[in-house]
């Protein structure tokens, strides 16, 4: 038997959401894809525990065959899935396994080598942590055991806690290798019985994505060294890396799943009855841990909380939106989309796209995409 969707279906007008403004994300979504920028593209708005939207554009796949993307596609979330697996970390707070300033190297033993061993949870979860280019090799995605080797002989780049630099994998493998240690489960396992069931959204979203399900998949894609057309990607469409679920990148979800996972937050760590997380812990991993630092990989401030980052008041802010509350939250994927969730207003939001676009393009259609968001909450 499905599983029934946690978020009641509703109207943009019946949640406070102007029908008007909410037209011109259509329009400017619809363009994108005529346009060739991306194949398709999905997109969910909800507010109140309600869906106020779902709408799909384009296609899933354009080879061998174009293949419509329809509401039950399954997206790459690329880094949108940090939060999902961060999201692990909070359950094991708000149920005593650790404390977030806790050093990493307490649940994890044998990551205090090659001084890493004062390495906190916090800087871990805010790209803090001093080893952002490190890696696993391929083998790990399914050896967890030489995944555990391989986090704990990541080597720091610069003093933990000093610098803020995008972890963009090593963060999030060291997180899975953790849960691990603690729970004794693979983190796969652990994400989905421990926070994605719990939510009602087993069918929508994954870190790890079962074969049978890889035929629902929208293909990910980038533009020809010409410009002219989209090309599809070659490593996130093997099956592999879509079972791999790797932590920091290799989730699969649908937009209305995102928007539900950014209610539950929004709603103080529950979900259509469930309570997933405590609202203490929720407030604690949506606070602004890093101010006004530079993020040298962004470039500019990223107020980064324990997964998702903040709008902030910063002039600039990736994604989000440059018209959101500064409390609003949320994380993006490569190239690719944005889900975030206003506390101001309850409003959350997932934009997932299946290409991988370059800046200054991809940056500044976020945040146009964002800005229609905020511009239609009354």
């Amino acid at each position: 038997m499905a599983q029934r969707f946690p978020l009641e279906p509703s109207t943009p007008a019946a949640l406070d959401l102007d029908p008007a403004a909410l037209g011109r994300l259509d329009e400017i979504i619809n363009r994108h894809v005529a346009e060739g920028r991306y194949p398709g593209a999905q997109i969910a708005v909800a507010r109140r525990g309600r869906l106020a939207l779902v709408r799909t554009y384009g296609d899933a796949r354009l080879a061998p065959e174009r293949i419509a993307a329809r509401d039950d596609t399954l997206w790459l979330l690329y880094s949108n899935t940090k939060v999902v697996t961060a999201c692990a970390v909070w359950v094991l707070a708000d149920r005593g396994a650790l404390r977030f300033t806790d050093r990493v190297a307490e649940h994890l033993p044998g990551f205090e080598a090659h001084g890493k061993g004062e390495v906190t949870i916090v800087q871990l979860l805010t790209h803090r942590a001093g080893f952002p280019n490190a890696d696993v090799p391929r083998e790990a995605w399914e050896d967890h055991e030489l995944l555990r080797r391989a986090v704990c002989r990541f080597t720091l780049e610069w003093t933990p806690g000093s610098r803020l630099h995008y972890h963009s994998r090593s963060a999030h493998w060291t997180a899975a290798a953790m849960i691990e240690a603690i729970t004794k489960t693979d983190y796969r396992a652990f994400v989905r019985e421990h926070v994605i069931e719990p939510l009602g959204l087993g069918g929508e979203l994954f870190v790890g994505l079962p074969d049978a399900r890889h035929a629902g998949a929208a293909d990910m894609h980038e533009p020809a060294p010409d410009g002219g057309r989209q090309v599809r990607r070659e490593e996130e469409n093997q099956p592999a890396f879509r079972r791999a679920g790797t932590p920091g990148g290799g989730g699969y979800g649908t937009a209305r799943a995102m928007a539900a996972f950014y209610q539950m937050m929004l709603n103080g760590g529950r979900l259509a009855g469930v309570r997933l997380l405590s609202p203490r812990t929720v407030q604690y991993v949506t606070r602004d841990f890093t101010g006004d630092m530079v993020d040298s990989y962004m470039g500019m401030p990223m107020h980064r909380g324990l997964g998702p980052h903040l709008r902030g008041a910063s002039d600039t802010i990736r994604g989000l939106g440059s018209l959101a509350s500064p409390r609003t939250f949320g994380h993006g994927g490569v190239g690719s989309s944005y889900c975030w969730g206003d506390p101001d207003s309850g409003v959350s939001f997932a934009y997932l796209t299946n290409s991988r676009v370059p800046d200054p393009w991809h940056s500044a259609r976020l945040d146009l995409i964002a800005n229609a968001v905020h511009a239609a909450i009354d």
